[in-house]
């Protein structure tokens, strides 16, 4: 629960706005659309089970029966998975014969992961309490 101090910190005490600043910023906001686009990548991610076939996916491609394994999912759950992060263009597949075998798209999907883990395990670093939860 925030106290009265924490309340004063995150509003505006004085209503003053920065036209020079704000048209900056808003210069470089990406349009509607990318932000929609961008806002349903992050939902991807934001989901355990997906972020766990991502994870795993670090290493290189993989095929269903193997990603199914490491996350202990239903092969039925993976592809399911698979086939929303393939929607969304966070991951590709490339096939053999009858199998699929997946892999992160590009190099921004990486990025991202490696950022976000790195983040993590700089959060636990610094607030050793987070990683008892």
């Amino acid at each position: 629960m925030k106290s009265s101090a924490d309340v004063q910190h995150d509003s505006c005490n004085v209503r003053l706005v920065d036209p020079e600043r704000v048209a900056s910023v808003d210069a470089r906001m990406p349009g509607e659309q990318d932000i929609v686009d961008t806002a349903d990548v992050f939902g991807l991610l934001g989901d355990p089970r997906r972020l766990k076939l991502l994870v795993a996916l670090l290493d290189g491609e993989l095929c269903v029966c193997d990603l199914a394994a490491i996350t202990g999912l239903s092969e039925s759950a993976t592809s399911h998975a698979l086939r929303l992060l393939r929607a969304h263009r966070v991951v590709a597949v490339r096939r053999d014969g009858r199998n699929a075998f997946y892999r992160l798209d590009d190099a921004h999907v990486r990025m991202l992961l490696d950022l976000a883990v790195a983040h993590t395990e700089h959060t636990d670093a610094i607030h050793p309490e987070r990683a008892d939860a």
